[in-house]
Parts: structure tokens; sequence; C-alpha cells
């Protein structure tokens, strides 16, 4: 495809939200120019879910927006434009087919990132859309309160209205280096503060150091995080990874984003880990003490009330493992089952932004019309996805946040000129 240098759209950056993007102004009837300066688009899409890509998640719409606990809310007028169930009807449309999993969360029924990926980019091709890669955007140019085009490494390209969708700071590998920020904050937006979300937790605690738990997995548990007063911050009843440096899984993945937060103001913050949430504390009483009504000792009078580390750990924990069943206080059952219900880790600090999931912050919303994700301060730029201070669990509601913001921004950025 020949490439000219006059546009109706340009979109930087062939992300996820910036794919949609150039579909949603390509299908509006716009000439547009996507530029990414990686060789390949949907570098990060494609690593996403596990190489599988979660494209989105089918929970009402209300409840999708819920879990883009990260100012979901700014997207209300966006996803009553386009919404998840029109995510997954734009996919199954292209011919891909979908599967959902467990809470609600979609993939490709191939398990291939590549597949998303590959069906965008074809569709893209079809649209007319010019892509142009290894290409870098310096500056982006206007005239008085008018935006005119960008000037990059390659040369300069002309358009009235230009969405930035680079992408945060987070998988700094996969090109996500900020450099929207820079380019925004040239027109005066402010940024909030940055900071890592989904996450993996650290922690110092000498059961970490010392690998007693290092790969347990547990199911369904819930994890809580406090603040230094005692208040419950957050809560995830999901699956937990105890590794060689401290917690991962989706629970301590979704509890990250609070935890940072709360490690600007205090050195370190415990969390809670409930291995039974469904039951209280009276009913578990019920149901172990038959079990100890035994000669056995106690970690044989327990054997599968917990996974075998773990119980093993609990009961060291408490020098209460070889004690016969029997002979067992009821402050000693009674400081078990606490354990059981809220095993107390004390973390330090998550991974880096640079090598976590999502980043938390970015352009401040205020500045941002969320009709159209438009720029109040300068016509004709608009912005999407991860650049925005948005962001959402893991299950699919970030690649959603992506699309949906996309999707309005290239709509409108076609309508505007």
């Amino acid at each position: 495809m020949q490439i000219k240098n006059n546009y109706d759209v340009i979109v930087v950056g062939a992300g996820t939200a910036g794919l949609m993007a150039a579909i949603a102004a390509a299908e509006y009837g716009s000439q547009v120019l996507l530029i990414e300066k990686n060789r390949r688009a949907g570098k990060k899409l494609l690593l996403t879910g596990g190489g599988r890509c979660n494209v989105t998640n089918n929970r009402p719409t209300e409840e999708v927006i819920a879990h883009i606990h990260g100012n979901g809310k700014f997207l209300y007028s966006a996803f009553s434009q386009w919404d998840n169930f029109d995510i997954m009807a734009f996919f199954e449309e292209r011919g891909v087919a979908l599967k959902e999993e467990d809470h609600g969360r979609v993939f490709p029924v191939t398990n291939q990132s590549k597949t998303i990926v590959e069906a965008l980019l074809n569709y893209l091709k079809e649209l007319g859309v010019t892509c142009i890669f290894q290409t870098k955007v310096e500056k982006i140019c206007h005239e008085q309160q008018q935006i005119s085009g960008v000037k990059t490494d390659k040369g300069d390209f002309l358009a009235p209205a230009v969405i930035l969708a680079t992408g945060g700071r987070a998988y700094t590998s996969t090109g996500s280096t900020g450099d929207g920020y820079k380019l925004a904050k040239k027109f005066g937006h402010t940024l909030t503060p940055l900071y890592p979300v989904e996450s993996p937790l650290i922690s110092n605690e000498k059961f970490i150091t010392g690998k007693v738990l290092q790969g347990l997995a547990l199911s369904d548990i819930k994890l809580t995080v406090w603040n230094d007063a005692g208040k419950a911050v957050a809560s995830q009843d999901l699956d937990l990874l105890f590794t060689h440096f401290g917690l991962s899984g989706p629970a301590a993945l979704r509890c990250s984003g609070f935890i940072n937060q709360l490690l600007e103001k205090q050195k370190e913050v415990k969390v809670t880990v409930d291995c039974f949430p469904q039951k209280t504390l009276p009913e578990l009483l019920a149901t172990i003490i038959p079990l100890l009504d035994s000669k056995k000792t106690t970690k044989n009078a327990l054997q599968g009330w917990l996974p075998e580390r773990l119980l093993a750990y609990f009961l060291t924990k408490l020098n209460i493992s070889d004690l016969p069943a029997k002979q067992l206080t009821t402050q000693q059952i009674t400081a078990f089952l606490e354990l059981c219900k809220a095993f107390p880790v004390m973390i330090n600090k998550t991974f880096p932004i640079e090598k976590s999931f999502v980043t938390g912050g970015g352009i401040q919303l205020k500045e941002v019309n969320p009709k159209t994700m438009a720029s109040k301060i300068v016509n004709g730029l608009y912005f999407a996805g991860e650049l925005l201070d948005i962001h959402g669990f893991t299950g699919g509601y970030n690649i959603t946040a992506a699309f949906v913001s996309g999707h309005t921004a290239g709509i409108h950025a076609a309508m505007s000129y």
C-alpha cells in the first residue's frame, strides 16, 4: 500500500485500543493512518491471558464497569455506544469463535492470542487502513488550538484528528514506555500519579524467604487488604499462589493496586488469607470438633482439612502438630481456626510498574470528554486505552476498557472533521 502524507485520522499505537480506534474510524469512512514503533502490532495483546487472550468478559455491562475499579464510571457513556457484547459480536462476525470460561472470561476457541490479533489486522487491511511500523512519533503538530498532524522519525503526516493509544508504562518490553504521556503533556494535559496494578506481591516473611510454601496454589480463598487503622480496604475471592518472592495468582494481582496506594503512606501492608470464605468460625468449629475426637496426633487427625503443606505450616507455627488431637485446648483449636480464616502476610512492595501487567494512573480524566474521548484542551486530539487514568481487574476488563475507549475515540475522531 502506498503511503501518502494526508489522512483524516492518525492513530498512534497499534495495541488493543489503537487497533480498534483505527477500525472504528475507517468503518465510518475515514482515511486512516496507524503508526506503531514496534515491528508488529498487538505485542502486548499477544501476551495477555497467558498467550490465550482473555478478549472480554460476558458479565452484564454494569458488572463489567464495576470491575473496572479504577475510574470505570468514566466509561458509562462509551459503553452506552459500544460495549462488551459488541466486542463479542465484532469477533464472531470476523469468523472468530469464542468461548466463555469461569468468572465470565471470554477467550477465542483456538486458545491463541494471535487469532484475535490476526482478525484485527485482516479487517484493517480490508478497510484500507495504512499501517506503518518501526516508526516513532516525535511530536503532535497543531496550528493554534487545532491538531494538524504528527512529526515522526520517518517524516511528517497531516490529519485534523490524532488518537493517542500508546499504552501506559507497564510491560515496557512490549513498547509501553510512556511516550503518550510526554506527547499529551506538551498540550498542557496532566497526569495522575502512576503506579503498578495487577502486579505480584513481594513479602519478606520468613516462611516466604524460606520457601516453605513456594508453589502452593489455593483455590477460592478470600484475600483481604488492611490499612494501618485496621480497616479492610479491598478483598478478592479468587485463587492464590505462594511463590519464592511472595504472593501471585488472580487474588494477589487484583489486590495489588490497592496495596500500592497504601504503600505510598505506610511501610508495609497486611493482607489476610481466608481459606474458608464460605464458612464462619462457629461453622468451622462444629466441623472440626468430631475430627479431633481421636487418638491420632493432630496432624493425622486433620489430614485433608487443608492442603498438606499449609496444614503442616499452621500446626507447626502453633506447636500443636504432634500433640494428641483429643488434648487440644479450646484456645489452641480457636487459634488454628483463626489462622485458617485470617492467615496474615505482610507485604513490603509489589513488582515495579515496568514488570507489572497494568498501569494505574494516567491522563487526568477531567481533561477528557467521556462521550468522545476527545481532549478538552486542544481540538482534534483523542485518547484511548491504558494511557487514560482507567484500570480494571484481571478477567478481560482492561482489554474491554481498551476496546471500548478505542472504538469511541475512533468513531468520534472520524465524525469531527
